[in-house]
């Protein structure tokens, strides 16, 4: 039914991408709002040895998204060779030095990039400025006056694609397996902290946002007559290249990032006005505003030398089994580490909580 309407001429192909970004982005933002998905809470609790209920979250959100996905390449739903996280030269190096300013920046600015777009929805305008922060450094980092670092650091490690299709390297329906190994421990951990089944079925649901986007970009692209890239939910980019669209022309290109991110805001701002969390919250001098406007430029910068935040490298790539998407998500949560220790030593635990 998908198909037949994505083949359809009622509206333009580029317009079915938007409209289909918008409707997987409004589920996401309104699954990560209910659920309260966030990296860096789970970090906060691994680091801390506590494991608790944003650690089971995130692990059903990533066991879903994998497991789910898995089978969209075992269905041949998905071909590896259409998707860019595995069919172009990747970088090691970017991933790396990337993925650990991003960790670090996410602790500092209380989320990362993805979760300060939620937080934005429910009213939080911290969350909101800083996210705009993080999308300006981005678009520095791609094409303006941060761009040629950006470049140094990534050509240091190159890889092909080869190398970075993690699928050709190890046991064939090893993805599967690993994803249904993630949700039998996440629904452990789960159990044991006694988290309802109605979060637990929500965050189930938001890892099937990652491969709904997948399945959805990949089937328009095999009915349409324009070239549509295959991708699924990510931030950093998608963000800058909204926030570009909106400020420098009188009209935009319609495609799946153009829709995602409004639809994430927007599935945000219902939920929390349906579950009555929406609220004002503001910088204030106990709140500070330093440290989100650094973590702001760390996670911008970072996030496009890795390729993507925590969701877009780390869950939307690491679902795709792209070796930089699970070294950039690896040292998000070294990184992420390595700022919760420091903070630790200037302060009382619960104060950075």
């Amino acid at each position: 039914m998908l198909e037949e309407w994505l083949a359809s001429e009622i509206v333009s192909d580029p317009a079915k991408a938007c409209l289909g970004g918008f409707a997987i982005g409004l589920a996401f933002g309104a699954f990560a709002q209910a659920s309260r998905f966030c990296l860096r809470s789970a970090c906060l609790e691994f680091w801390r040895m506590t494991m608790g209920r944003s650690v089971a979250v995130w692990l059903i959100v990533f066991g879903a998204a994998l497991t789910a996905v898995q089978v969209l390449f075992l269905g041949g739903w998905i071909d590896a060779s259409e998707v860019r996280q595995l069919s172009s030269v990747g970088t090691l190096s970017g991933a790396i030095v990337g993925g650990l300013m991003f960790g670090i920046g996410m602790i500092l600015a209380r989320g990362c990039a993805s979760r300060l777009l939620v937080l934005s929805g429910t009213g939080n305008m911290r969350a909101l400025v800083t996210g705009l922060i993080v999308t300006v450094v981005a678009q520095a980092a791609l094409s303006g006056v941060l761009s040629p670092l950006r470049v140094a650091l990534s050509s240091l490690w190159s890889i092909g694609p080869e190398a970075r299709n993690l699928m050709q390297q190890i046991p064939e329906h090893s993805g599967i397996v690993l994803g249904i190994a993630t949700l039998m421990l996440a629904v452990w951990l789960a159990a044991r902290e006694r988290l309802g089944p109605g979060t637990a079925l929500i965050s189930f649901a938001l890892g099937l946002t990652i491969a709904a986007g997948w399945g959805f970009t990949a089937t328009l692209s095999r009915v349409s007559f324009s070239p549509v890239a295959i991708n699924s939910v990510s931030f950093t980019g998608p963000s800058a290249d909204t926030l570009m669209a909106l400020i420098t022309s009188p009209s935009m290109t319609l495609e799946f990032s153009l829709g995602l991110v409004p639809g994430v805001f927007a599935g945000s701002f219902l939920s929390a006005i349906l579950r009555r969390e929406f609220k004002m919250q503001v910088f204030d001098a106990h709140t500070g505003m330093m440290r989100y406007l650094a973590g702001a430029v760390l996670m911008g910068f970072g996030g496009m030398l890795a390729g993507g935040c925590a969701v877009g490298a780390g869950v939307t790539g690491g679902s795709v089994m792209s070796l930089t998407a699970w070294a950039a998500l690896f040292c998000m949560w070294v990184g992420a580490g390595l700022a919760i220790g420091f903070e630790s030593l200037k302060q009382p635990r619960n104060a950075i909580a």
